[in-house]
């Protein structure tokens, strides 16, 4: 074992530690599920927003923002940023479901509106997300100790898995924001530690942070777009940062999710342009986390990796706990019980494990699938929650068939499985078909509701 190898485990050990001390064992149903403290009591602003950023701040958000970027110049590191206005959309869509609804969660809306088929649509889409965020998280830290496959690899994807989940066990939503607390502050802490580093490298200045001449930023403003376009159901399909939307009052949630969109983007934006600073001293590497580490030499990387790792952690503590409130509260596949809420996390745990063994290893690709599936949601939430109009449930399943179909075909084609969508539209890059999908999904969710909207 290297020192720089060490470090980076005794610095994990301390982080997960620290979040094991911070974690305390719900004593309540509404405390493992809502997140309520032992008082009975909703968290304040403060943790609010450093929960709600820490949960999106997570490796796999971090490592393709900075791979885009480290590709595609400042076009790629704007476009991941750009998800990041999913606080704005996402906070402005539930204040409107609590505020004109009085809807405790998007389950309740849905169910209302749209019956079984609204939620069992909607789990479907979720609990596909949920997985995809546990299997993205543990394939970063894996690939930090080791190439994939390697016993560094699985050793510290069994570590980490374990022991998260141990603590996540313990509290539930109430112990991932007394967690994400820590977590947040201590990345903060590392992300200012590496700019540091890298500003005081004597081969890096200002010019570095402009894309060089040699990158075709093109396919960076084209996932821009694509980000715009996802943005307004992006966030809701996503119940780690919904469900921080119905434990507080609505003014704090409202002010959560404002500052928590600027701490996010611009957390996710300077940890991005890494990967600008990276390409132009890249030299021979083609790979984001070689060429860094060719600038920062390894002890300065310990401080990258202890920053995914952290990230990784935060995220997957959140992501469990919104796994057992939707198996058990929303979907009511069981009792409100602590021990049906543990068994729910281990299942999501394992599933994400299980994506990591059918060897998918393509990170964008996993966000691009995921944010084109919840398309659906978009005409549900500017049709009928911000517009206040009632559908016919037929135009909800069209919806959800297009934003499916999309899904599927963008990952089949972008693995290089079939070739239809570039064969209709002529388009050769992947992301260049990926806003066609996205284009064609929101056309025909749009039209249906149009076509079903009810008189008044």
């Amino acid at each position: 074992m290297t020192f720089d190898t060490a470090l980076a485990l005794g610095a994990t050990a301390l982080v997960l530690a620290a979040s094991f001390a911070a974690s305390r064992r719900a004593a309540t149903p509404d405390g493992f599920f809502r997140g309520t403290g032992v008082d009975g009591r909703a968290p304040g602003l403060g943790t609010l927003v450093l929960s709600q950023v820490t949960t999106w701040i997570f490796a796999r958000s971090l490592l393709t923002a900075a791979v885009l970027a480290f590709h595609y110049g400042v076009a790629g590191a704007l476009a991941y940023t750009a998800y990041y206005l999913s606080f704005f959309t996402g906070g402005l869509v539930i204040d409107r479901l609590r505020a004109a609804e009085g809807s405790g969660s998007i389950h309740e809306f849905l169910r209302a509106r749209f019956g079984a088929a609204g939620t069992t649509c909607f789990n479907i889409v979720v609990a596909a997300r949920l997985l995809s965020e546990v299997f993205a998280n543990l394939l970063v830290v894996g690939l930090v100790f080791g190439g994939t496959g390697s016993l560094g690899y699985w050793g510290a994807i069994t570590a980490i898995s374990v022991l998260t989940l141990a603590y996540s066990m313990m509290g539930g939503l109430s112990a991932s924001l007394r967690t994400d607390v820590v977590q947040m502050l201590v990345f903060l802490g590392l992300l200012a530690a590496v700019w540091l580093a890298v500003a005081a490298l004597p081969q890096v200045n200002a010019g570095d942070l402009a894309t060089p001449a040699r990158i075709d930023q093109g396919p960076g403003w084209v996932l821009l777009v694509v980000a715009l376009l996802q943005v307004i159901s992006y966030p809701l399909h996503d119940p780690v940062m919904t469900d921080r939307g119905f434990i507080a009052d609505r003014e704090t949630t409202r002010r959560s999710f404002w500052l928590a969109g600027l701490l996010g983007m611009g957390s996710i934006f300077a940890f991005a342009m890494l990967g600008v600073v990276a390409a132009h001293h890249a030299g021979g590497a083609t790979d984001f986390q070689q060429a860094l580490a060719g600038l920062l030499g390894a002890p300065l990387m310990v401080l990258v990796n202890l920053a995914l790792i952290v990230s990784a952690v935060s995220t997957m503590d959140s992501t469990l706990s919104s796994a057992a409130k939707l198996a058990v509260v929303d979907m009511g596949l069981a009792r409100a019980t602590l021990a049906n809420g543990r068994v729910a996390m281990a299942s999501c745990m394992a599933g994400g494990l299980g994506f990591l063994a059918l060897g998918w290893d393509e990170l964008y690709t996993a966000v691009a699938v995921s944010g084109t599936a919840s398309m659906f949601l978009a005409p549900v939430a500017v049709v009928s929650i911000l517009g206040r109009r009632e559908v016919a449930r037929w135009a909800y399943l069209a919806a959800f068939l297009a934003a499916v179909a999309g899904a599927a075909a963008y990952g089949v084609e972008s693995e290089g499985g079939m070739r239809i969508v570039g064969d209709l539209t002529g388009l050769e890059h992947k992301y260049s078909k990926l806003l066609a999908i996205c284009v064609a999904v929101l056309a025909v969710g749009f039209g249906a509701f149009a076509l079903g909207l009810k008189r008044r």
